[in-house]
């Protein structure tokens, strides 16, 4: 029988390469949830770009906007009377100030000695190993092979660099610390640099007196180096860099922190000392060994990573030989994988890029961190592409759609961190902005928790659900662990404060419905009735379905809690059915707006008005057929084509729909090999390293990648469990998942063989959980429902017939 509760995978989980990057986006990502390093590979010299996820421009701002109000009444004026491009235009009096940018941490720069330069290019390798969150390089030098390995340990919060030669003393190089932010470098001692420096004040650094920058969040960095103890020497060049000269090894310890203390606290105000705090972190590690820092790292990744594993196959027979071609799926560059799967179609490629999305995870979002942003934690820029911000019209939720079902809970912990920060700062947009209760933001916003609406065009800018789509994370959770503490303790009263601000922004309108106005469907504009080309009217599609997700998520959750009886649920129990109900238009499509607009970009990207299919749950098979039918069309007016992102979306949207091939399609769309020197804008891919493309590099399509391909393998509900629903059986007819999560908390695990189901595992480990309950089990027309104990392992045949139980261990 499976076993539904550990797992591992002997498939080669490697990104390779065989050569240095040559940009940005073939370099490795490696990252502790808080600090990240790329890592480039050059022999002669190599860089480590170094990202630490506090460091941003600014200041804790003011979200609001006391003038807001008479420009919302004007607003609403202007969609009353039908002038929607009027009303555009005059949306702009609601925006706030731009939201603020992330930066970068710096670079640890090696310079090797000159015998670098003549290595042997055929034996020079470079790759990613996603079992052990570690990348290797290795090339040689005459008969000496050389080989660094880099780490970023969470449990030790250092990233670990180890240097070594296969001859006694071949060992020489030289290292620096330096950043493109205003910095100052020094030795201190015989085998440390440090680094201190500060970020802009300012989102766009004045160009005049430097005393008018505010202060900025201050940081330090720390490289401290230990070699071979009978061999070698480290000594002091220009007070700036260390040079190594005749080791064996070498070891290379990189801590750093900020004085960011919050968003709320002025960096001019932070008591935290970053130099300091990064010496302690070193004093804590210091009789560690590199030995004892790899095991602790190890143990810490594993733990989460291989709570997962999936092996896809064409045949069973691929699946027994696949270990006789691991040496050669090893040595192929990905890169080349990646350009051949339009011919090959190579299933242990989408494993790889499933379980990189998991890895990316892992490595730019625990407990105590920021949110991932849009480039996780990897950037090199000190103006990254879109501010490297958290977008909340798609991109922030989707960096987190994974967390639930590919069992990772605890990696969305900084999600709702960040959504108590942000109730706090949008409690006072709502109330002075909107003359509303409770809380709101806006499209994009940043580590101040920013709430307001944010700068630029109206038809991204103006969209005040950023909040309450976030909130739906809220109740999933709860939903994945059957967590009461933290629906009662955490989740209910931000659901409150959305649900309150809901409650206010809805007004009375057309047909007895009440409307939201001004509305907005994300970044997608429509032709008016008067052939104006406008974005702004009343009740979007998109607005209706998340604000029915968010009532239907407090009723819900009043009930688990008793709080049926409380006079804000009530008002949410009678506006609920007053909601404009989701629309067919004339050509069998869902409509985006309240009013059959005319589309004037019918491939946009976005796939707003789908949302109550996915990730909400208000369209269902069961429920809505013609709603699903009117999905299936709108989904083929859209297109197949759009960057990385919009790909993955649609995946999940045509798994929820069961259609496998249309599902597949969107897999195989997304593995496009992207040249960073020849990128197209909106046809996503894939780079070398299997970053995802909007272009350019853009984290959220790994992260959502993930997502959808959990979502063709297993679906689910409170009461139902939907096994292999959009599984493309001519292209993977045989493999195994492990260790998905359903909603409920079980635990699941799915076999099949030669095109059909084999066998499937669930398990129901959730300590909260003490009570039996029942799942309908789905799969293929066939529908059973059965008794699940907690703490018991249970084994299904073919046939959903239960021909084991037995008690975990655990």
């Amino acid at each position: 029988m499976m076993n539904a509760e550990s797992t591992s995978t002997t498939n080669p989980l490697k990104i390779t390469f065989n050569g240095p990057a040559k940009h940005f986006t073939d370099a490795i990502p490696i990252g502790n949830g808080r600090l990240g390093a790329m890592v480039w590979g050059g022999v002669p010299s190599e860089t480590l770009k170094l990202n630490e996820d506090t460091l941003w421009t600014g200041v804790p701002g003011d979200y609001t906007n006391p003038d807001a109000p008479k420009a919302l009444s004007d607003v609403r004026s202007l969609v009353d009377s039908g002038q929607y491009a009027e009303a555009t235009a005059a949306s702009v009096k609601l925006f706030g100030h731009p939201a603020d940018v992330y930066q970068l941490l710096g670079d640890i720069e090696l310079e090797f000695d000159d015998s670098h330069l003549k290595y042997a290019e055929e034996t020079y390798r470079r790759e990613l190993d996603l079992n052990t969150a570690t990348a290797q390089v290795k090339y040689s030098v005459g008969n000496v092979e050389f080989t660094r390995e880099h780490f970023s340990s969470n449990p030790d919060q250092v990233i670990v660099t180890k240097i070594s030669g296969s001859e006694s003393g071949s060992l020489s190089f030289s290292v620096s610390l330096d950043s493109l932010l205003d910095n100052h470098s020094y030795v201190n001692g015989n085998n440390q640099i440090i680094m201190e420096g500060r970020c802009p004040g300012k989102r766009i650094p004045p160009k005049a007196n430097a005393n008018d920058d505010p202060k900025g969040i201050q940081f330090s960095a720390i490289l401290e180096i230990k070699i071979s103890d009978d061999r070698g020497t480290i000594s002091a060049l220009e007070d700036k860099k260390l040079k190594v000269e005749g080791s064996d090894w070498a070891v290379l310890l990189l801590v750093a922190s900020s004085s960011f203390d919050g968003p709320f606290i002025n960096p001019s105000d932070s008591k935290k000392d970053p130099t300091s705090e990064s010496m302690s972190g070193l004093q804590s590690i210091r009789n560690l060994s590199y030995s004892d820092l790899y095991t602790r790292h190890l143990d810490d990744y594993q733990k989460l990573f291989h709570r997962v594993s999936i092996q896809l196959s064409r045949s069973p027979k691929d699946i027994v030989t696949d270990t006789c071609s691991e040496e050669n799926i090893d040595t192929v560059p990905t890169a080349e994988r990646v350009k051949s799967f339009q011919t090959d179609e190579d299933p242990s490629l989408v494993e790889l890029l499933f379980q990189f999305g998991r890895y990316l995870l892992i490595s730019s979002s625990r407990p105590g961190t920021q949110v991932a942003n849009l480039q996780g934690i990897w950037n090199e820029d000190l103006s990254p592409t879109w501010d490297s911000a958290p977008h909340v019209n798609i991109n922030l939720e989707m960096n987190y759609w994974q967390s639930l079902p590919c069992n990772l809970s605890e990696c969305q912990e900084p999600l709702f961190d960040f959504l108590t920060y942000l109730s706090i700062n949008g409690s006072k947009t709502a109330q002075v902005n909107y003359l509303a209760s409770g809380w709101v933001i806006h499209h994009k916003t940043d580590i101040w928790a920013k709430s307001s609406a944010d700068r630029g065009k109206v038809v991204w800018a103006l969209w005040p659900m950023g909040g309450a789509w976030l909130c739906t994370h809220l109740w999933e959770h709860y939903n994945y662990t059957m967590d009461k503490d933290f629906l009662e303790k955490r989740a209910y009263p931000l659901l409150e404060g959305c649900a309150s601000f809901l409650l206010d922004w809805l007004i009375e309108g057309h047909d007895g419905y009440l409307e939201t106005n001004p509305s907005t469907s994300p970044e997608h504009e429509f032709i008016a009735p008067d052939g104006k080309l406008a974005c702004v009217s009343y009740s979007s599609t998109m607005d209706m379905a998340i604000i029915r997700e968010v009532f239907s998520a407090i009723i819900s959750a009043a009930e688990v809690l008793e709080k049926n009886e409380d006079a804000l649920v009530e008002k949410v129990l009678k506006s609920l059915p007053r909601l404009r109900p989701t629309k067919i238009a004339e050509d069998g499509s869902i409509m985006e707006w309240a009013q059959d607009f005319k589309d004037p970009e019918v491939h946009h990207r976005h796939m707003s008005h789908l949302f109550g299919l996915f990730p909400g749950h208000t369209i269902t098979i069961e429920k809505n057929p013609d709603l699903c039918k009117a999905a299936e069309k709108t989904l083929q007016k859209r297109g197949e084509e759009g960057p990385g992102w919009s790909i993955t979306w649609k995946t999940a949207l045509w798994a929820r729909l069961h259609n496998q091939e249309h599902a597949y399609r969107m897999v195989k769309r997304l593995f496009n090999l992207v040249d960073p020197e020849h990128e197209k804008h909106f046809e996503g891919g894939l780079y070398s390293n299997l970053f995802a493309a909007h272009p350019p590099f853009q984290i959220d399509a790994n992260f959502g990648f993930t997502a959808a391909v959990a979502e063709m393998l297993v679906q689910s509900t409170l009461n139902d469990l939907y096994l292999l629903p959009a599984l493309p059986w001519d292209k993977w007819s045989s493999g195994c998942v492990k260790g998905l999560k359903a909603r409920g908390g079980e635990t699941v695990s799915i076999c099949w063989k030669d095109g059909d189901l084999h066998e499937v595992g669930i398990y129901s480990n959730y300590s909260n959980i003490d009570h039996d309950s029942f799942k309908t089990l789905h799969y293929r027309g066939t529908s059973v429902k059965v008794n699940l104990s907690a703490g018991k392992i249970y084994a299904f045949n073919r046939q959903l017939k239960c021909t084991n139980v037995h008690q975990s261990i655990v």
